[in-house]
């Protein structure tokens, strides 16, 4: 019988290799020879220097040995294609008869042929298939045997069948530039390829595309989101977005973060820290927007002066926000690693720099740290200095409907005026044309 294993997908980070190349159809021998040809075509190509292992998952086919069972005989002597199966699959597989107990230990016991006589097909003739009435039919006379070659596993997706050509990118190269290359390698290659087959391109990349968009989508909730909170608070839509432009502008701060450590930009971890800032960059501002707005509405400091007290003011609490935060994340971005349960348990903590987890969360946490520090210069720089600007555009706009309000009103005013005089002279006139 057929072995069916289903996987479920990995929730970890992308696993799948550089080059992943997923050809799909319906036949697996076709399958099989367009995954040696993509095979052949790279080996030769310029870009195979560049790869590592380069290999398809059915190009390894394995000898297996296929009973055809002549349902006519086997019915007339009252056999059954599951007898006849079991029986063949008894004497060269084996089948679990018991179970032999050693103390705690437990062993199966297998029955089946021995080595010498399933490593020779010409046994198979001896070999006989009890009915249920107890006759024993040999096995020639109700089938026949040959040994095929044939794939270890058929792997499918999307309900197709579907072969694997993969290889790893050699150091020193571009992931990203080799798969371009192996895909203008292909083109003649998928142009050719017959009418019901498909190519796709997998692997590190696809993994890493889904998680890219998965991780934009959710930035541009969260800043919608805080957008909505801002506008209701405020009041205002100039307000937030001063706020939200500290936000975007905090992610030039995480790209210099991660030139300065020499970081690459990782499409999860980064992009977790680049989501994390769009929550954390926010409160300064708020409070000292809030501050601001305080001032002048509480106290009456004017335009110019509150913002440069509440400056002055909040610089203290934002940037021991500031510092709070970015001094918790350090021992995680320099990869300082602490054994509690070894300090609790021995009196060793055991403290040692590196790993495999600053490798994983260390991009996050420089990206927290460099965005952070550079949005609180902007909340502290260019905040007011927006917020300034926010104040002018608006007493411009109030003059200039102002004025032209005052126009209106004065145009209308005459014309009032200019229609109550023609009126009462038109009146007086009537008056005169009326008899004694």
């Amino acid at each position: 019988g057929a072995a069916i294993k289903v996987d479920k997908p990995s929730n970890g980070p992308q696993s799948g290799l550089p080059v992943t190349i997923e050809i799909a159809g319906e036949d697996v021998d076709q399958l099989r020879v367009l995954g040696e040809r993509a095979v052949q075509i790279l080996s030769n190509a310029p870009v195979a220097v560049k790869l590592d292992g380069l290999e398809s998952d059915l190009s390894d086919a394995r000898p297996e040995l296929e009973i055809d069972v002549d349902r006519e005989k086997a019915k007339r002597f009252g056999l059954t294609t599951w007898q006849i199966g079991r029986t063949v699959r008894t004497a060269i597989n084996g089948t679990d008869a018991s179970e032999f107990r050693d103390g705690e230990e437990e062993y199966d016991i297998v029955v089946r042929l021995a080595e010498a006589y399933r490593k020779d097909l010409s046994s198979l003739e001896d070999l006989t298939i009890v009915t249920e009435m107890g006759e024993q039919i040999p096995l020639p006379a109700v089938a026949t045997w040959r040994i095929e070659e044939s794939p270890s596993g058929i792997n499918r997706k999307d309900l197709d069948r579907i072969v694997t050509v993969s290889a790893d990118v050699r150091a020193g190269y571009n992931a990203n530039a080799v798969l371009e290359e192996v895909q203008g390698t292909l083109e003649d290659f998928v142009v050719a390829m017959p009418p019901g087959y498909r190519i796709s391109y997998a692997g590190q990349q696809q993994d890493q595309q889904e998680s890219q968009d998965f991780l934009t989508g959710a930035f541009i909730m969260a800043v919608f989101l805080i957008g909505m909170i801002l506008v209701s608070q405020f009041d205002s839509v100039f307000k937030p977005v001063i706020i939200l432009s500290t936000v975007l502008l905090s992610t030039i701060g995480v790209l210099i973060g991660l030139v300065v450590f020499q970081m690459p930009f990782g499409i999860i971890m980064t992009g977790v820290g680049v989501i994390s800032l769009a929550g954390i960059v926010v409160n300064n501002a708020i409070v000292l927007m809030d501050y601001i707005r305080i001032l002048r509405d509480r106290d009456g400091i004017g335009e110019h002066e509150s913002l440069v007290v509440g400056g002055v003011t909040r610089f203290r609490p934002v940037m021991l926000t500031a510092i709070t935060t970015i001094m918790g994340l350090v021992p995680l971005a320099i990869g300082l690693n602490f054994d509690f349960e070894g300090l609790y348990a021995r009196l060793s903590p055991d403290v040692y720099w590196g790993g495999v987890q600053a490798a994983w969360w260390g991009p996050m946490a420089v990206a927290v740290i460099a965005g952070l520090a550079f949005a609180t210069f902007l909340t502290l720089v260019l905040v007011p200095v927006m917020y300034s600007l926010v104040d002018d555009l608006t007493h411009f706009v109030r003059r200039h409907v102002t004025k032209e309000g005052k126009a209106d009103e004065l145009a209308l005013e005459d014309g009032t005026e200019s229609g109550i005089g023609a009126a009462s002279d038109q009146a007086a006139g009537d008056q005169q044309l009326v008899p004694a």
